[in-house]
């Protein structure tokens, strides 16, 4: 009974969504107020409807409802009810309930929060938001329905991937799909400034607080797969460009650059076509991660669907959403006026660097992406577009771009002082000289590459924390004054100096963990020792036990540096009895300046443990954590930004704005 319900208020939901993108549009074209506010009730409607719908499918998993078919195929009865939980958004049908959920909740935020909004540009807003639920409405119910039942029922399920039953992977996809979903009131708020045909200082105001919100669900989830895939997989690393997780990487390039590009349409009344487009082309690179993740062209852990069908479908919807936004952009961006202009070096110039930079990044890993499908597509062929390539196109980008940050905080609006701004960084420029020359004295040289972008990552650091000091007169002024004015400064200026330290502190554990990796692959037997980077690793037992679904087999190894126990490894082999697959997790040791990381595998082809031993792979990854420390201090920086009231009210306007018809300008916060 329950899944019916389920299944009806699905159906419910696309009523209202059907609502929400159809009448709103027609009494914002006829200035009539009561369609107008038929579209605020209409989404948070659809948003009620949708939590039913949730709450009715892990309802259906928690209790191992085998009888629906979803249940059937993705859960077990031994599963701990936490996976079981998790397995309600670890598929396909289930986990495009949960995108609808998420895009239904942003609509009643802006139902809810956006009082101030001119009521006919909340009604498109709402109008485009309602228009993306149809299409994943009608996706999910008539391709993908998460509560089609089986007849008859089987005893049990088939189980979960055992390689998604995991903590950090529970988390990671809601996580993402805020961020995903999020970039979609980006592009709602863009379609609705088109047809309009005007963008001020009001609307990059309302459009900042959503981009930056999804941007920080997006950075947090990225972090999250990305620390699962570290310790889940075994292989050492932390990014492999997998074509999925490069389909998240991309709409985060879009949506750094779309919140730097909206301050200038902020502050300067510049860019405002091209902060349009990013804002349509960072919610159409979600969109095009939802086509790779369920069409089938890819093949990956990450891929929630293989049928061809839904692909075409999906397709079909990215065709609509993008080349429909992108035809009325040609049409209206050629009417929206820009502001004032600017010379090279400026703050606007910075910008404006940093956003060819992020957009031309973003389309190298776009191509590797696409490469590969497209060239199998016309002629059978198929290749890997790997790290190499990525290695080779990203990172060249990245360098002007890290050395650009801290100068464009501090240089002025339309025209500044290069060598001034040089002058206040000079304590920046010295300690990282230092630095680098110390640590080229150090190693002899070797490595000089790796040392110079390590430099790079620290005058990033530093640079940020100049500026910081540099707003707050410290000693220049008394002490208390400064403090003073530490006191006085908008959140968002902390928000910017943490972000891009955070930038700095992620790029020292990407460089260190790149460069001066070690690893030892080799079998040992029970009371072997190795040594790797100073450490002795000795496999001291290996013993199984019992899981809850799975049987475990764990190592542990003694790590002592001269003599001195610093650590105990416990690598294990697991292997998930219902769905027949093995799973390795990696014994890892963190501390602030290295990994010790340890995988267990099993022993040569053809031979028992007993005979040859276990195949072992040990890792010393210097600096590594030093990569999610500073994605954390970006997300946080982000958070720390939205608490910051002016990201909540508009932008102060003239008496003759005040007086304007649409009452466009004269409009305060959209949360």
């Amino acid at each position: 009974m329950i899944t019916e319900l389920g299944h009806y208020a699905l159906v419910l939901a696309l009523g209202l969504s059907i609502v929400q993108s159809t009448l709103p549009f027609w009494g914002a074209s006829r200035n009539d107020p009561q369609l107008m506010a038929l579209a605020p009730s209409a989404a948070i409607g659809q948003f009620i409807f949708m939590v039913l719908a949730f709450a009715a499918l892990v309802y259906a998993f928690a209790v191992s409802d085998f009888s629906v078919i979803n249940v059937a195929t993705n859960s077990h009865s031994s599963k701990p009810m936490i996976f079981k939980i998790a397995a309600s958004w670890g598929n396909h049908e289930g986990s495009m309930v949960f995108w609808i959920l998420i895009l239904a909740f942003y609509g009643a935020l802006v139902a809810i929060f956006g009082r101030n909004l001119p009521p006919a540009f909340k009604a498109r807003v709402l109008g485009v938001q309602g228009l993306i639920s149809v299409g994943f409405l009608t996706f999910t119910l008539f391709t993908s329905n998460p509560f089609e039942r089986l007849i008859p029922a089987p005893i049990d399920g088939n189980g979960f991937n055992p390689l998604l039953q995991d903590v950090a992977l529970a988390a990671h996809p809601p996580m993402l799909y805020a961020g995903y979903v999020g970039l979609s009131m980006a592009y709602a708020f863009a379609i609705a400034a088109l047809i309009e045909g005007r963008v001020d200082a009001s609307w990059a105001r309302w459009v900042r607080p959503w981009t930056l919100l999804a941007w920080v669900c997006l950075t947090f989830g990225i972090a999250l797969g990305s620390y699962w895939a570290y310790y889940e997989l075994g292989w050492g690393g932390w990014w492999f460009w997998d074509p999925v997780e490069n389909a998240s990487f991309m709409p985060w390039l879009a949506a750094t650059a779309l919140l730097h590009s909206a301050i200038v349409v902020e502050k300067r009344g510049s860019l405002k076509s091209w902060t349009i487009l990013l804002a349509i082309l960072a919610f159409s690179l979600s969109l095009l991660g939802t086509f790779l993740v369920r069409s089938g062209v890819l093949t990956s852990v990450h891929a929630f669907a293989v049928d061809p069908a839904r692909g075409v479908y999906i397709l079909g919807l990215l065709i609509v959403a993008i080349g429909g936004s992108l035809v009325l952009y040609a049409w209206r961006a050629p009417e929206l006026k820009s502001g004032g202009m600017f010379a090279p070096i400026s703050r606007e110039g910075a910008l404006l660097l940093n956003n060819l930079l992020l957009a031309t990044s973003c389309a190298t890993v776009l191509l590797g992406t696409l490469y590969p499908l497209i060239l199998e597509t016309i002629n059978g062929q198929k290749i890997s577009v790997g790290p190499p390539y990525f290695n080779a196109t990203f990172g060249p980008l990245m360098i002007p771009l890290l050395i650009v940050v801290p100068i464009g905080s501090m240089i002025a609006w339309k025209r500044g002082d290069l060598m001034g701004v040089l002058s206040r960084l000079k304590a920046a420029i010295a300690i990282t000289l230092v630095i680098v020359i110390g640590h080229l004295l150090w190693t002899q040289g070797k490595g000089a590459l790796a040392v110079i972008a390590l430099g790079i990552a620290w005058w990033v650091i530093f640079g940020s924390l100049v500026e910081l000091a540099d707003r707050v007169q410290l000693f220049r002024v008394p002490f208390a004054r400064s403090l003073a004015r530490a006191k006085g400064l908008p959140l968002s200026a902390y928000a910017m100096a943490i972000a891009h330290m955070g930038l700095g502190v992620m790029m020292v554990g990407v460089v260190g963990s790149s460069a001066w990796q070690s690893e030892r692959i080799l079998v040992m037997k029970p009371g072997d020792t190795i040594d790797l980077a100073g450490y002795d690793f000795r496999l001291n037992d290996v013993s199984e036990y019992q899981g809850p679904n799975y049987i475990g087999r764990r190592a542990s190894i003694v790590v002592t540096d001269e003599g001195d126990q610093v650590a105990v490894l416990q690598p294990e082999m697991r292997f998930y009895t219902v769905e027949r697959q093995p799973t390795s997790e990696a014994g890892i040791h963190s501390n602030m300046f290295r990994d010790l990381y340890g995988v267990l595998a099993d022993p040569p082809e053809g031979q028992t443990a007993a005979e040859a031993g276990y195949t072992v792979r040990i890792y010393h990854n210097p600096l590594v954590t030093w990569i999610w420390g500073g994605v954390v201090m970006m997300g946080l920086a982000g958070t720390i930004s939205l608490a910051d009231r002016r990201h909540r009210v508009g932008a102060p306007t003239t008496a003759k704005a005040k007086r304007d018809k649409t009452g466009r300008a004269t409009a305060g916060a959209a949360a």
